[in-house]
């Protein structure tokens, strides 16, 4: 019965499909030749025509989504992914229907006519994917076309699988239950699922249970079962997906790259790669100089008032450690005295520091003494924002205290950051501050950067943790 709603619905999308392509290939015509053309005859002539075109455009259609697989089922695949593979086949579908039509040179096809029926096929074609799938989600949550499933792994892998099933009603998928190792788990349950069987069982469980789905989510330490359970599963006709144990330890932006057609789970990336780099990179060149063309005036005074205050340099150079934990020299306007740490060596500044300088209480309560900063944005050691920089005498201190805390060095350190906009700078809670600056290297992107730049004008500049 399965394979015969599975073919029916497959069956659908294909007609669908056609019957969309053969008006969008007509709709062309006509737009092409009734605004544009004056000869009725002859438009009457190319109708016909583009009529007979129809065949080799059902037949072109056909081979190039079966060898791209489009109908294969989807049900747990991103819609969106759904919509490239439509994008690609009708792409490659109009190429070689061009390449056709000009070797056996029956006519000349108008080349606009063609850029009208990729545009109207693939608007036509996405609007009904879209309404077919909501049409199958409408159902599949209302409990039709559902496929039954089983988890094999009762860990952490098993729970998330669970969750996220739960969470999406539209897949349409019925837990049966789940497999463990330990006999005495039989019986009890995961999050209302009763645990149905051991891994030894599976077979017995198969033939007794109608299950379409086995999601094998066995934990690391179970994985000398793994060999075992996949060869039991492979002599029944269902779906087997399996979730690597290697996924309990991803931290960062992790998912699964591809080395040719071996699949590579990543555990920890930085999100700053291809164009995403290019995009903070730029975003920081063109808002950073346009922030120093603007600010310019004000660091000429602070710089003045520095230097006529205090003995000693204006600009302050200090090593910090920035992306992949490579150090670089951060600059600052100095508000404290020379030589402040002579004889105490690296230590964090506190409230009502005596080694500050009176315009550099100011300039620290204010944060304006990090204006320079915008040479090393420029520069490309830092960018606007970002995961403040650190000491190395501190990271070297704070790595073996706080777990992830490398993982803030995945991306480029800023001038302002997600943990400075929420209050946590200066003297507070390196927890915390560690959970903001990986809660913003997982979700970058450059409407959050803008987002905190925002802030940052709003409630970062005078802040009651500064010091």
């Amino acid at each position: 019965m399965l394979k015969k709603h599975a073919q029916f619905f497959k069956s659908l999308f294909i007609l669908s499909d056609i019957l969309v392509l053969s008006i969008a290939w007509i709709l062309s015509y006509f737009l092409r030749f009734y605004i544009t053309s004056t000869n009725p005859v002859l438009v009457i002539h190319f109708f016909w025509l583009y009529v007979e075109f129809l065949v080799p455009l059902w037949l072109i259609w056909g081979l190039v989504t079966n060898s791209l697989a489009l109908y294969h089922p989807r049900r747990m695949e991103h819609f969106f992914r759904e919509l490239f593979d439509i994008a690609k086949s009708l792409t490659i579908t109009l190429f070689i229907l061009i390449a056709s039509i000009y070797l056996f040179k029956k006519f000349e096809f108008s080349r606009l006519a063609f850029f009208y029926f990729w545009v109207i096929g693939l608007l036509f074609l996405m609007a009904g994917r879209f309404t077919m799938r909501k049409a199958l989600n409408a159902l599949r949550a209302r409990g039709y076309n559902l496929r039954h499933a089983l988890i094999a792994g009762t860990g952490g892998l098993g729970k998330q699988i669970l969750q996220k099933i739960e969470a999406f009603p539209e897949l349409g998928i019925r837990m049966v239950g789940f497999l463990t190792s330990k006999r005495e788990e039989i019986g009890k349950k995961v999050r209302d699922i009763p645990i149905v069987g051991v891994y030894e069982e599976i077979n017995k469980i198969l033939n007794n249970n109608r299950i379409d789905i086995v999601f094998v989510a066995l934990p690391i330490d179970e994985y000398k079962y793994l060999s075992k359970v996949i060869k039991n599963l492979q002599r029944h006709p269902l779906d087997i997906k399996v979730v690597p144990g290697a996924y309990e330890f991803i931290t960062l932006r992790g998912g699964v790259d591809e080395l040719d057609d071996l699949p590579l789970v990543s555990l920890q990336s930085s999100p700053l790669y291809g164009w995403n780099k290019i995009l903070k990179r730029s975003f920081d060149l063109i808002v950073g100089g346009l922030i120093l063309v603007i600010v310019s005036p004000f660091m000429v005074v602070i710089g003045v008032l520095v230097k006529a205050t205090s003995q000693g340099k204006t600009l302050y150079r200090q090593e910090r450690i920035g992306m992949d934990a490579r150090p670089f020299q951060m600059l600052k306007f100095r508000t404290m005295n020379m030589d402040a740490e002579k004889e105490t060596g690296p230590v964090w500044a506190k409230e009502n520091d005596s080694r500050r300088t009176t315009v550099g209480a100011f300039l620290r309560k204010t944060s304006l003494d990090e204006l320079p900063q915008l040479f090393n944005v420029l520069k490309g050691d830092m960018s606007l924002v970002g995961p403040r920089p650190e000491r190395p005498h501190f990271i070297e201190e704070f790595k073996n205290q706080v777990p992830l805390y490398m993982l803030r060095h995945k991306i480029k350190a800023g001038m302002t950051g997600w943990a400075q906009v929420n209050g946590w700078r200066g003297n507070t809670s390196l927890e915390k501050r560690i959970e903001h600056d990986l809660y913003y290297v997982q979700h970058w992107s450059i409407g959050f950067d803008l987002r905190i730049l925002i802030m940052t004008l709003w409630r970062g500049f005078f802040s009651k943790s500064a010091c």
